[in-house]
């Protein structure tokens, strides 16, 4: 009992001095942590659920990529360049859009990957430095001890409510096609009959977003908030940093969702007000085939414009050659 006060004593001194909270830890430590994966791998052994593959490859992958992650990290703390934070900026977006379309996502269209890529990169940048440097005051905003993790929480709620949203309005697409293109047949352009599926999509990808933030101080105790205090932080200084980081993930979000609704929606109707669901991929996406198709759609794109080129210049010699 008297052990464990002097603990208790020396964690509040310690963070009352600014130190930190957490324990010094090994990989000892983490291996016993992962034996509690084997309680998932037994529920999933007796229901027959066979996720117990998934659950050591994901295992696997948490322990690899989060200590590839530090020690990036650890030399871009350290090298306080600009450059260097915006490319590792950009190799999280580029990740985050990969996982988003590659491996949360079953249904997927003709260039997708491009699509949420573009809308990742724009809306995580934009909400992300005005609220680095405005909301939280950080000057200048590309510090990497708080910018860049910054944009890791941004990411990591967007790439799942983008995915919710996307998932949502393809299967939406295929169960509504008649519904659809009854409203094409009676006039209606392809924003109004998009409008029912473009609706329920960012209706279900922003609720988790809403349900987390009616909860977030009552029944749990978010990540950013947990790590500041871990870290040192005054407890209320760490309450506005969540409350903060809260909003800008919200602004994220719904941004996201937002314009990946609508792009889905626009490939899906075409400009001729048909509905394409032809487009529609029923499997999921490989990067393989998406990045071939977008070379051989490059390639011929390129030849329509030399052909065109061409024949404007035959156009233009044919006249000289008559007389």
């Amino acid at each position: 009992m008297d052990v464990a006060l002097d603990k208790s004593v020396e964690l509040l001194d310690g963070l009352s001095k600014g130190g930190s909270g957490v324990p010094e830890l090994s990989w000892y430590n983490v291996a016993i942590a992962s034996l509690f994966i084997f309680i998932n791998m037994f529920i999933s052994r007796i229901l027959g659920l066979k996720l117990e593959k998934s659950l050591l490859t994901s295992s696997l992958r948490c322990v690899i990529q989060l200590t590839i992650m530090g020690k990036v990290l650890q030399d871009v703390f350290k090298a306080k360049n600009p450059l260097i934070v915006m490319l590792m900026t950009f190799v999280l977006i580029f990740l985050s859009s990969f996982e988003t379309v590659y491996n949360k996502s079953r249904w997927s269209f003709n260039g997708m990957f491009p699509t949420v890529l573009v809308t990742t990169f724009f809306v995580t940048l934009f909400i992300g430095i005005i609220g680095t440097r405005y909301a939280i005051n950080d000057s200048p905003f590309w510090l990497p001890e708080l910018f860049i993790p910054t944009i890791g929480l941004l990411l990591g709620i967007t790439a799942g409510g983008m995915a919710v949203g996307l998932s949502t309005c393809l299967t939406k697409v295929g169960e509504q096609s008649e519904q659809i293109e009854t409203y094409l047949s009676f006039g209606a352009t392809r924003w109004e009959a998009g409008r029912i599926v473009a609706k329920e999509a960012i209706r279900l990808a922003l609720l988790p977003t809403i349900n987390q933030m009616s909860v977030i101080g009552l029944i749990t105790i978010p990540g950013a908030m947990t790590g500041q205090i871990l870290g040192g932080a005054p407890i209320m200084n760490a309450v506005r940093y969540q409350q903060i980081i809260t909003f800008m993930v919200s602004a994220t979000t719904s941004l996201g969702v937002v314009f990946v609704v609508f792009s889905c929606v626009n490939h899906l109707i075409d400009s001729k007000h048909r509905l394409r669901a032809e487009r529609v991929h029923k499997y999921k996406p490989n990067p393989l085939i998406d990045f071939k198709n977008m070379f051989i759609s490059s390639w011929k794109r390129l030849s329509k414009k030399k052909e065109k080129h061409w024949a404007e210049n035959d156009d233009e010699i044919r006249p000289l050659l008559s007389h």
